[in-house]
């Protein structure tokens, strides 16, 4: 009791105190304020009065507004005011704290018959007229004025001054730079009145780098394998592939991988209790982390609640996880809600939207948890209505005839997936930006889908140059990827052509001079009749190829009397099928080629005679599988094909119609070749995976047979394989060749070589023989990485391992002795121009013929990929 009346004495002691404290600041702040400006005036401090405040005038501003400073001193002409009092301190501490001035003075005058007038001084601080930032590189100067964000007329006051300070540190230090020096110089501005300049000299000196990283409280996770997990942060070490920089950002993630790869190990309760820095020296530095590990958890039962629509054992399933697996949260969550085939994906897929699952820790005994998952499965919800945005050139029904999502259908977020992917594969829109968006009802049990677009530039003008078969080819083409054949005739829907219904139109010509001259014109309407995705096509071409010399010696010059014409036409008919899955889509196109020569040189090994006359009709059937989810830069899916081009056995038939058996060995080659007849066979595939975040591996595998019915009329020389280079020559398409790029190698330099009588030449004396490669097969392994996916540019690196041969028959074909290379790449996607790129590869494996390897080759890319 008496310990307790002594503490209430000394608290009643410690009050007097703090009011004769507080008493004596106010008389002393009060007297400090009117001392100095009351001369004549007398206050009675004994004797506070009241005063009427007759008139409020405000002086030594130039700047702001009288009426502003007037309401910020909250005093009022009429009202009353206590001297002394507390009012005064108050108001001149409140202007002090607006850090706007650098003098204050209230003082008072006319104090008569219970009235007082004051006057309000105060002198301003000066304003910013500019400011220079020195001692860093031009780069980090932009960059640092976007984050200080200083505006030219704010007033340059302490607060200012220190933020600035604090704010180039703090940037410096994130970097690693601790040892950053700012020092911030004002220049009064002599062309403006109160104004100033100021200069801020930075200097960052040596980067801090890391000496050591140092854990403690690990006994499980050994400390050589955590600086493993640390991909970011990296002590100074033999390894001259590891910067050890300390950046705080970098170190912050690091720390976070630390403690995912517990969690996913089994330690849930693992977490970084501290982390420290300690100097070595002002340029290196210790880190120090403190770990606490936990137990290791493993799941136990597993029990679901409030499922209805699905049993448990199905969903059990789905979740993929048994009583005695190791603890992963992370897993957890993506087996209920993320990953395409979870427990989530099931009831969304199902019109489900409103469904959410919980999963609640019931029991944690030893070292187990066991797990109660929680459902609520809502009502199903229906489509109210679908919203189109963005399109601004595209007209809305071409999108909404690749939207299913349908008004009045149950939701499904597959639906939404392969929505976002047709429209992705369009090329009408940036992949990267198309953004579906529910809009829920729940009261309705009904939700509004949006799709959110970005139109991008898809018309494409080609101007490129590129050399092959030893001369210079350059071509001129337009591209008009969204093209309105409906609109033609409006000419108000030219702008600068007829756009928005999404046919493809083009144009391309192709001459060297007067040697080579090529024309074609194609268009492709991809929902022929406007109600189910089939396709038409329809392609016409001419070209014509003039000699005057021997090729071989690279003399040649256009002839109106020795030259080589083609000419062809095609038309095309491609619907999407619903079996096995939508994916599929089937391809039939008839075609007719016409081949006139006249005194056509051979002597390269250019064709098999010099005049004559060759028809090419054939029927191509080509069934596809599509799933890949973005045609510019794709992070998963595949691609398959096979396909037959075939036309009729004109040999055979001749035979049955006249019943008389040809010696075709013993025709001329202009007879032998007048009807073209063979079958060829090609299948092709390619798959992508995405590894982390935007690398991808994409493998690809490709094979190719050209078959004949008659072998006294033997392989055709038409529609054969040439394999190596860059695929370039694909445009200087001569007798239907197909054209297979192989890095590493030059231009067709891996097609075999025949003699008349059907033998395999080597490559030394290949002069005057005709190109045969009847068979081919090719394998691409390429790892991609994108620069930027920007809607301007989609740029990305590769490095590619590939290998290939071409056989002139089956005899000789073996598909595991291939021509291998290795290189890397550089891509770059233009709207305007379409692929470009070049790459190196090196061949390992020598020409047929020649003793040394390939070696090393550029290759260049224009309008076309690999």
């Amino acid at each position: 009791m008496n310990k307790l009346k002594k503490h209430n004495n000394h608290s009643k002691d410690s009050k007097r105190k703090n009011t004769f404290l507080s008493f004596f600041f106010l008389f002393y702040v009060t007297h400090l304020s009117f001392a100095q400006s009351y001369d004549s005036l007398v206050v009675d401090y004994q004797n506070p009065q009241k005063y009427e405040i007759e008139h409020i005038s405000v002086s030594g501003i130039q700047f702001l507004d009288t009426l502003v400073i007037k309401s910020m001193s909250g005093l009022r002409e009429g009202e009353f005011i206590t001297i002394p009092g507390n009012e005064i301190p108050k108001l001149i501490k409140k202007f002090w704290d607006q850090g706007l001035f650098s003098d204050v003075k209230i003082s008072a005058c006319n104090l008569h018959d219970g009235k007082v007038s004051l006057d309000i001084y105060l002198k301003e601080r000066p304003r910013l007229s500019a400011f220079t930032i020195d001692g860093i590189k031009k780069s980090e100067i932009k960059d640092l004025t976007e984050k200080l964000n200083i505006r030219t007329g704010s007033q340059v006051t302490e607060n200012l001054l220190n933020t600035i300070t604090h704010k180039i540190k703090t940037h410096y230090v994130k970097k690693g730079f601790f040892n950053v020096a700012v020092t911030i110089e004002q220049i009064p501005d002599e062309s403006l009145p109160n104004r100033v300049k100021l200069i801020i000299h930075v200097k960052k000196n040596e980067r801090v780098k890391i000496k050591d990283i140092y854990f403690t409280g690990n006994t499980v996770v050994p400390d050589k394998k955590l600086r493993r997990l640390m991909k970011k942060t990296h002590r100074r070490d033999w390894n001259i592939f590891h910067t050890s920089k300390y950046i705080e950002e970098d170190f912050a993630e690091d720390k976070e991988k630390i403690i995912k790869y517990y969690n996913k190990n089994g330690y849930r309760d693992a977490r970084i209790v501290s982390d420290s820095i300690s100097f070595f020296s002002p340029e290196r530095i210790f880190l120090h982390i403190h770990i606490y590990e936990g137990h290791k958890y493993f799941f136990g039962n597993i029990n679901w609640i409030g499922n209805t629509k699905y049993p448990s054992a199905l969903l059990d399933q789905l979740l993929g996880i048994k009583k005695g697996d190791v603890f992963d949260q992370e897993l957890l969550e993506k087996r209920l809600t993320i990953d395409e085939n979870s427990v989530s994906s099931l009831y969304l897929d199902n019109g489900y939207l409103f469904f959410n699952v919980t999963p609640v820790e019931m029991k944690i005994y030893n070292d187990t948890i066991d797990f109660e998952m929680r459902i609520y499965e809502g009502k199903q919800a229906t489509i109210n209505e679908v919203i189109i945005s963005g399109n601004t050139k595209t007209n809305e029904h071409v999108v909404r005839r690749e939207v299913r999502t349908l008004p009045a259908e149950l939701f499904s977020k597959s639906d939404i997936i392969r929505t976002v992917r047709e429209l992705a594969t369009l090329g009408h829109f940036e992949p990267e930006k198309i953004e579906p968006n529910p809009i829920p009802n729940p009261s309705e049990g009904t939700v509004d889908i949006e799709y959110r677009l970005v139109e991008r530039a898809n018309d494409q003008l080609e101007l490129s140059a590129g050399y092959g078969a030893k001369m210079f080819i350059g071509t001129i083409g337009l591209r008009f990827s969204n093209f309105s054949a409906r609109n033609i005739a409006n000419l108000k829907m030219w702008r600068p052509i007829p756009s928005g219904d999404g046919q493809t139109l083009s144009i391309r010509a192709q001459s060297n001079g007067s040697y080579y001259r090529s024309i074609n014109l194609s268009f492709v309407e991809p929902w022929f009749g406007g109600k189910k995705p089939n396709s038409l096509s329809f392609t016409v071409y001419h070209s014509k190829l003039s000699s005057g010399y021997n090729m071989f010696y690279r003399y040649s010059r256009g002839s109106d009397t020795n030259y080589l014409k083609m000419s062809g036409i095609s038309l095309g008919l491609g619907r999407r099928l619903q079996f096995p899955d939508d994916f599929f889509t089937l391809y039939n196109e008839l075609s007719y080629q016409r081949y006139l020569l006249q005194h056509y040189h051979t002597s390269y090994g250019s064709f098999v005679f010099s005049d004559g006359v060759s028809h090419n009709i054939n029927l191509t059937t080509t069934l596809t599988r599509n799933s890949v989810n973005s045609p510019i830069y794709p992070r998963s899916g595949a691609k398959f094909s096979i396909s037959l081009q075939a036309t009729p056995p004109w040999s055979y038939m001749n035979y049955l119609l006249t019943g008389n058996k040809k010696d075709y060995s013993q025709l001329p080659a202009n007879e032998k070749y007048k009807l073209i007849e063979y079958h060829k066979w090609s299948f092709k595939s390619e798959y992508y995976l995405k590894l982390a975040g935007d690398l991808v591996l994409m493998a690809r595998a490709q094979f190719g047979f050209l078959g004949m019915y008659n072998r006294q009329i033997g392989p055709s020389p038409f529609e054969s394989f040439d394999l190596g280079g860059s695929g370039m020559m694909f445009s200087y398409n001569l007798y239907g060749r197909e054209i297979v790029a192989l890095r590493g190698y030059s231009d067709q330099s891996l097609t075999p070589r025949v003699s008349p009588d059907g033998k395999v030449i080597t490559y030394k004396d290949y002069a005057g023989l005709s190109k045969s490669g009847n068979i081919y097969d090719k394998f691409t392994m390429e790892l991609r990485y994108p620069i930027t996916l920007k809607e301007m540019a989609t740029v990305y690196a590769l490095a590619f391992l590939e290998g290939g041969k071409a056989w002139y028959d089956f005899k000789s074909f073996n598909p595991f002795d291939i021509h291998r290379s290795a290189g890397v790449g550089l891509r770059a996607f233009l709207p305007m121009f379409g692929m470009l790129g070049f790459d190196w590869g090196y061949g390992f494996d020598p020409i047929p013929g020649l003793e040394s390897s390939a070696g090393s080759q550029f290759h260049f890319i224009i309008g076309q990929p690999l």
